[in-house]
């Protein structure tokens, strides 16, 4: 097997278990609150269901967190794939680049991680922090792109979920239209596939029009237990 593969294989073990950390679940139950999200709301440990049920500051160091490790996870990745299989050529890695498809699994296996997380019996979040913070170190022009669609979306709407869904949809489209192509394609599909899916009971609310706008709870205000 292949020196690169290995490494790639690897690198992706690591990445799955630093992303499958539970940011949200582990600040909310030490916010003011000390609420265990997982019971609170939709039951999902991501930020925008932290905001509702632990309050603004939670919900921002949740953001920061889930992002960071998913930058983490893949810089470091794409550091040990350049050292073992291109002697330290880190340019080697770029999703351009003929070795793409490393990169591409590598940020696969960050949002894989946080979307099944191996803490919580493979249960997690929905994956769109994660996925920006390792598509900084993935290909951030495609990654800015993606956030620009979830912003134009999101903000004016309050759906964080029509954000998230439609910025899902977008990266393999945009990733494509940017130069990505080959097996480097193939783990934004899934990554594309596996948020969407994520979102099944979101997008049923918003076709129904039952969908909840972003909150943040206020301390001493009223959990929502919906």
């Amino acid at each position: 097997m292949p020196t690169i593969v290995i490494a790639t294989l690897a690198c992706m073990a690591g990445a799955f278990l630093i992303c499958g950390i539970p940011s949200g679940l582990i600040i909310a139950r030490h916010s003011s609150e000390h609420v265990d999200v997982r019971k609170v709301g939709s039951g999902n440990i991501g930020m925008t269901n932290v905001a509702r049920s632990a309050g603004g500051g939670a919900a921002a160091l949740t953001l920061l967190c889930d992002a960071g490790k998913g930058y983490l996870a893949i810089m470091l990745g794409r550091l040990v794939v350049s050292q073992v299989a291109f002697g330290g050529d880190f340019s080697q890695t770029a999703a351009l680049g003929a070795s793409g498809w490393s990169t591409t699994a590598l940020y696969m296996a960050c949002v894989l991680g946080h979307v099944y997380s191996p803490y919580l019996g493979f249960h997690g979040g929905k994956g769109i922090s994660v996925g920006l913070g390792a598509g900084l170190g993935f290909c951030w022009p495609v990654t800015l792109m993606m956030l620009a669609v979830f912003l134009v979306l999101a903000v004016p709407t309050r759906y964080v979920s029509l954000g998230s869904v439609s910025a899902a949809i977008s990266l393999p489209i945009i990733s494509f239209a940017w130069g990505i192509r080959g097996a480097a394609i193939a783990p934004l599909l899934v990554v594309a596939a596996v948020v969407v899916f994520a979102h099944r009971g979101n997008i049923k609310k918003l076709a129904y029009g039952q969908e909840r706008k972003f909150s943040v709870h206020k301390r001493g205000g009223e959990k929502d237990g919906r």
